[in-house]
């Protein structure tokens, strides 16, 4: 969420940034403001009668004192008068706190300014490119029909157990993505992240302190007779473990990953791009998350790129990294990096991460902050990446690896899947 003392002091800046998402935020904006003076104005208001209302007070206790009785009850009525202003006044504060707060909601980030200009995924920055993409033999397949012929998945049981995007992995398919969950979280340990084990349903306030709620695009899995969500990402419990905590100068970096199952529910996505893999309701995924000072955020941020590249490197997968323009940041970003590989059996990339750099704007709905040593506080920047999510990667590994023998097992997994190859 964007501080008022910035909307204040560069509204301007703050419209035309925002422009790069393709969003016309003047009217928003202004609104806010007209909003914030609002509350000021009633603030100093209320400041008046509740200073005017003590002095009364003080005048009162002093008359009784003297033994001015009568003075002091007709004083009273005053006071009275005064309590009733000062309650309404409290109410209007709360009305005007809750339009603001909804009007701050409606904001994205502001991008950083190395953003690009563009309108969709199509006018992405390729950074650069490693690997090689593999020649595969003319009857090369791609992973849903691999995942079959070889048992590891099965899509049709899935969608009878729970319904589309919901598959059901068993045998060597669910031995090869527990071995991918482990070697995630082995090499992100010793990278210097702490493994947490978060909830996978977290509440409303959660929810909005990482920007997933207001839900806009109706993604998320609600729960309404607890009045919970489904984590679409361990981001959300991630984060908020600094809910309201003021950390010190020396706590930094803060770096911590987790593995869960992630639910969305992927509205509006149809066509052959959801096939097999590419897009589900349910799926696993290693995530890292760092808390950082603002002053070394991008050099965090450039690190934990550095990983996730490295990450795919042992998986020997051909990779690409993105950096988004503005009109496919998500909401919570300032600037965020994708990472595709190649997938051989469809012919195209697939993402598999997001390193994303959200500044303060998660840590200033969730009041994550730090005592600086000028010994005020300040907000923290707050980055979060996939490393990784499983299906892409899955399907990538399957489709890259065959050959006549069945499917070859990148040599960094086989530790962790006890067999060479899948046959």
């Amino acid at each position: 969420m964007l501080t008022l003392t910035d909307i204040r002091n560069k509204r301007d800046e703050i419209e035309k940034a925002l422009a790069k998402r393709n969003l016309q935020a003047g009217e928003t904006l202004d609104a806010i403001l007209k909003e914030d003076e609002n509350r000021r104005a009633c603030q100093s208001e209320l400041d008046a009668v509740l200073a005017e209302s003590n002095s009364i007070s003080k005048e009162i206790g002093n008359l009784f004192k003297s033994g001015k009785r009568e003075e002091a009850e007709a004083m009273k009525v005053k006071t009275v008068d005064l309590k009733e202003r000062s309650h309404e006044l409290k109410e209007k504060q709360g009305q005007i706190d809750e339009e603001l707060k909804q009007l701050l909601y409606k904001l994205p980030n502001v991008p950083h300014p190395s953003v690009p200009l563009g309108m969709s995924d199509e006018d992405n920055q390729v950074e650069s490119e490693w690997g090689t993409k593999p020649v595969l033999a003319d009857n090369a397949v791609p992973h849903w029909e691999l995942t079959e012929r070889y048992g590891l998945i099965d899509f049709e049981l899935g969608v009878k157990i729970t319904g589309a995007g919901f598959p059901l992995y068993k045998g060597k398919g669910a031995k090869l993505q527990r071995a991918l969950i482990q070697f995630f979280l082995d090499n992100a340990t010793d990278a210097g992240y702490t493994e947490y084990m978060p909830p996978l349903l977290v509440n409303e306030a959660s929810g909005i302190g990482t920007g997933s709620l207001p839900d806009k695009e109706g993604q998320m899995y609600y729960m309404p007779a607890d009045d919970l969500y489904l984590i679409p990402t361990a981001e959300v419990p991630l984060t908020n473990v600094f809910r309201d905590v003021i950390l010190k100068e020396g706590d930094f970096p803060i770096k911590l990953t987790g593995y869960t199952p992630c639910f969305r529910r992927e509205a509006g996505s149809y066509g052959k791009d959801v096939r097999g893999l590419n897009r589900l309701h349910q799926f696993d995924k290693v995530e890292i998350v760092a808390i950082e000072h603002p002053d070394n955020s991008y050099d965090t941020q450039k690190t934990m790129i550095e990983y996730v590249q490295g990450l795919l490197e042992k998986l020997e997968l051909p990779y690409r990294t993105l950096r988004l323009c503005g009109g496919d940041l998500t909401f919570a970003s300032a600037l965020t990096f994708d990472l595709e590989v190649w997938s051989a059996g469809q012919g195209r990339w697939l993402e598999v991460s997001s390193i994303s750099n959200f500044e303060t704007y998660q840590s200033n709905r969730i009041k994550a902050r730090y005592k600086g040593e000028d010994g005020k506080t300040h907000l923290v920047h707050t980055l979060n990446g996939s490393a990784l999510a499983l299906p892409r990667i899955v399907a990538a590994l399957l489709e890259n690896n065959q050959d006549e023998k069945g499917i070859r097992i990148p040599e960094a997994l086989r530790p962790y899947t006890g067999f060479d190859y899948i046959s």
